[in-house]
């Protein structure tokens, strides 16, 4: 070799640990893994001609490469980021089983692998894949192609080997910031939203009763809690389905983690998704940065889903392949996202007939319906009326700063027989009322303090029998009187009987309240 040619290869080596000294101050640069490639692609470009070169990730749950990122003049391209490459049949899995490099020197004589037609078509000769190996794990290949057969030489290889070693270490320490960045997100997010839930009026916090129908919803929740299982809590508004979600939570495996809850009914058709699944900044107007959603808040816990029957059909079709794949993209980004989600959902319709209208999809009704809890409206269970209303009159003294030294028995008994249209929510409401308008050491509802207009009341007495109806009727009017009978004002005059006739009829209806 003359001393003109060792000059050259000392300028050539020069230039190329010149190039791998940038490359390693890129590294200390950026966290980033975007920034971080294309950093190390601007130093490669001084020292070397390529016409396309990017990175692919391994997915060991997938087994197969997704292509994370690419620097290229080419136009059209066939893969392109985001897209994802089989293990099997392909150059970069043969990578991955032989843990060293692989070339293609001209893709007009060979094309072995099939990524190397598409490559083909978009006027490439020679391909090279190039492990990315840190402490012995394969992350993914590290890839460099130009438009001339033969293009790279051994020297040159080895170079890019050198390379190679370095954007491993990089990716490896990227990855692990960006997952130490997405939980101290996760985290953060979390945060907020336990923050907004604790500021949430619930309405009660423990479950209340000892009727038969609750025992028999109670023996439910203990036998599916630990398993799993995606559950459907049926009922009317305000009997306590969140409740029952909540019993569920505590009682399995995921209690450790969040329970999450998002009312279907309460966003707009456009939030849903994003609410859900997240999305990435600029995925539309509005987006200014990415935000995290529900179903990533909730992995490792539980995702509850309150009136599921409101949900869009265009996202009942994305609900069912997360139930049925547990991934997902955010909205406006290619990342598959992999959650370890269990769904609970709640509705108060009839999701069987809205599957017969054609509202709701079949396969999310069956995989959401694997376990069906129907909840009882509170008329079904009147014996637990007493103690909810006992409980409630304690929860909102306490609250107020009043004391009461019990609950007037016609005010109980009124309690009893009245339908409750707006289950234990309507009752929390005026046992709450009640607590901030009595003066009395014994606690009296107001019939008129419900809720619900006289017309709305009397569409919850239908149904009932002669005697319920009078019953409730004569309850009523004691109300009005405050339990009392006799006297100008009492409640036999006001149904124009006589006192101890209308004791005779209360005897008989079991309306025990006597004045």
């Amino acid at each position: 070799m003359d001393e003109k040619e060792l000059e050259s290869r000392l300028i050539w080596c020069e230039n190329r640990y010149q190039t791998l000294l940038e490359v390693c101050n890129a590294i200390v640069s950026n966290l980033e893994k975007d920034l971080l490639f294309r950093a190390i692609a601007e130093q490669i470009k001084k020292v070397l001609t390529f016409d396309r070169t990017g990175i692919t990730l391994y997915n060991p749950s997938r087994d197969n490469f997704t292509i994370f990122v690419l620097e290229t003049s080419i136009s059209p391209l066939h893969l392109k980021p985001g897209m994802e490459i089989p293990h099997k049949g392909s150059a970069v899995g043969w990578v991955l089983d032989h843990r060293r490099y692989h070339i293609r020197n001209d893709l007009d004589q060979e094309r072995s692998f099939i990524e190397d037609d598409l490559f083909f078509k978009e006027g490439l000769r020679t391909i090279l894949n190039l492990p990315l190996m840190n402490r012995g794990i394969l992350l993914g290949t590290f890839n460099i192609a130009s438009k001339t057969p033969y293009r790279y030489s051994e020297s040159e290889i080895e170079f890019l080997g050198l390379v190679a070693d370095q954007i491993a270490i990089a990716m490896d320490n990227a990855i692990c910031y960006e997952e130490v960045k997405n939980l101290k997100n996760r985290l953060n997010e979390e945060k907020l939203y336990l923050q907004e839930e604790i500021k949430t009026e619930y309405n009660f916090e423990e479950i209340v009763g000892r009727s038969r129908e609750l025992r028999k919803v109670l023996q439910s929740v203990e036998q599916v809690a630990p398993t799993g299982s995606s559950v459907l809590i049926s009922g009317e508004t305000g009997t306590g389905k969140e409740l029952i979600a909540r019993a569920i939570h505590q009682l399995s495996k995921r209690k450790e983690r969040a329970l999450i809850k998002v009312n279907c009914a309460a966003l707009p058709a456009g939030l849903i998704e994003s609410e859900l699944f997240g999305h990435e900044k600029g995925a539309f107007t509005g987006a200014t940065h990415k935000r995290v959603g529900r179903f990533e808040l909730a992995d490792g816990g539980t995702l509850f889903l309150d009136e599921v029957g409101d949900l869009p059909q265009d996202l009942q079709v994305k609900l069912l392949r997360v139930l049925q794949e547990q991934e997902f993209e955010r909205v406006g980004g290619t990342q598959t996202i992999k959650v370890d989600v269990r769904v609970i959902a709640a509705t108060n319709r009839a999701l069987s007939k809205g599957v017969k209208e054609g509202r709701f999809r079949s396969d999310l009704y069956y995989r959401l319906n694997v376990f069906p809890i129907l909840l009882p409206a509170l008329r079904e269970r009147a014996e637990d009326i007493p103690l909810l209303a006992k409980y409630f009159v304690n929860k909102y003294m306490r609250r107020i700063g009043k004391r009461f030294e019990g609950i007037d028995q016609a005010t109980v008994d009124w309690l009893v027989a009245y339908s409750w249209p707006g289950n234990i929510r309507e009752l929390e409401n005026i046992i709450e009322r009640a607590v901030i308008l009595s003066k009395e050491p014994i606690l009296r509802v107001e019939e008129d303090l419900s809720v619900f207009s006289p017309e709305e009341r009397e569409e919850g007495r239908k149904g009932l029998t002669l005697e319920e109806v009078e019953r409730r009727h004569i309850l009523e009017i004691l109300m009005r009187t405050r339990g009392v009978i006799g006297g100008s004002r009492g409640a036999a005059k006001i149904l124009n009987m006589h006192p101890n006739t209308l004791r005779s009829r209360m005897d008989k209806l079991g309306i025990k309240r006597d004045r």
